[in-house]
């Protein structure tokens, strides 16, 4: 699939305490731009489905890969637009870890496809800043 964001942040927390904050998805709205409530159909594995509320659509998302504390893939299909996003974490220094946010997205049929250009552009400005919102609500408290 196309990339269409990739964004990295140092977050000053351990890495696990990160992988708790990004995997809480009740605390999700806090820091995902235009979620309004989320919750899992189980524990956070490969195969989970997360169901949210998001610009007063109920969506839902996927989990096709999770390897505990370092790597999640959340991958998304609404109407013509299938979006995976990678969320990665490093540890540094077991005080702090790098964070990576990579949001693969595919566009098909003839609408979402004239529509690109201007999908991609509206991800890049509203996803753009998760990984600085969930630094925010990490380190900030």
């Amino acid at each position: 699939m196309p990339r269409t964001l990739s964004v990295v942040e140092e977050i000053r927390s351990p890495a696990d305490h990160v992988w708790a904050a990004l995997t809480d998805w009740t605390n999700a709205h806090r820091w995902m731009p235009g979620v309004e409530a989320m919750s899992a159909d189980g524990v956070t594995a490969t195969g989970t489905k997360l169901t949210f509320r998001a610009r007063r659509a109920q969506r839902t998302s996927t989990i096709v890969e999770c390897e505990p504390g370092r790597l999640i893939v959340l991958r998304s299909v609404q109407g013509g637009v299938t979006a995976d996003y990678r969320y990665a974490i490093e540890d540094l220094d077991g005080r702090s870890c790098r964070m990576t946010l990579v949001a693969d997205c595919r566009f098909s049929g003839l609408v979402f496809g004239l529509a690109s250009p201007l999908l991609k552009v509206a991800i890049r400005i509203s996803d753009g800043k998760q990984l600085r919102l969930l630094k925010a609500f990490i380190e900030d408290g």
